[in-house]
This record gives C-alpha cells, structure tokens and sequence, in this order.
C-alpha cells in the first residue's frame, strides 16, 4: 500500500514542481494561450484545475511505476520522459479532449502533441525524481 501511495505522491507532485512550471514558461513565451496553476473550476467535482491536474498525475504516476517495473532499470530517466510524454499526450489527444469537446482537429494534432510531449515529459522525470527520493536505494 506505501508503495502505491508514494508512486501517487510522486506523480501528484510533478505536476506542481515540473509540468505546470513548464506550462507557465511555454504560456510567458506565447506558445500556449492558458496560464499555469489554473484555479478554474473543472467538471464534475468543480476542483481547480491545477488540482485536477495533479490528482491524475498521481494516478498517471501509479501507471508510471508498474510500466518501468516492466521495462527493466536501464536508461530509466529516458524512459519516465518517453512513457509520460508519448502515453500522457496520447491519452490527453485521442481521449481526453474529445470527452471534453475539443474534438480530433487533426491539423493541430502534431503541435499539440510537441506541446504536450514536453510538459508530460518533464511531468515523468519529475515523477522519477520523487520516486527516487522517497526510496533511495539501499
């Protein structure tokens, strides 16, 4: 049970310490037109939406945790940024915006997925850094 609880803590936390920052430079130079740390009240539950955020990247970071279990330990950092950055995105594009209305517009699909990719990237490093720091090795 620990287990799982710090892999959520670890990917709740990324989200506050890695991806939102990283939104905040992307929105303060242009490329995205929202700002970080959005207070907006989301559907159903009418949370935050940073809070939103971060409680699916703790339930990513449980994911995250069983996938590089599989994968072995080598290259682990490339693979925590290519796991939140390819299966986040994708996710978040062919699943997540259509539940919300923003449909498939396929001609944004590849700058949204760039986008996507470096902040969910930078959320899976940023998981792998917590993870690491609640369970330094022995």
């Amino acid at each position: 049970m620990r287990h799982w609880l710090l892999a959520f803590t670890a990917g709740f936390l990324a989200v506050f310490c890695f991806h939102q920052p990283a939104l905040a430079l992307l929105h303060a130079a242009g490329v995205v037109p929202f700002p970080a740390f959005s207070l907006d009240p989301v559907a159903p539950l009418s949370v935050p939406a940073v809070v939103s955020s971060a409680f699916w990247g703790g339930v990513w970071g449980v994911v995250l945790v069983l996938a590089l279990a599989r994968m072995g330990k080598q290259l682990i950092w490339l693979k925590a940024a290519l796991f939140g950055g390819i299966a986040l995105t994708l996710v978040a594009l062919l699943l997540v915006f259509p539940l919300k209305g923003y449909g498939l517009d396929w001609q944004l699909f590849v700058p949204r997925f760039a986008i996507g990719f470096i902040l969910n990237a930078l959320w899976g490093l940023g998981a792998l850094v917590f993870l690491r720091a609640f369970a330094p090795r022995a």
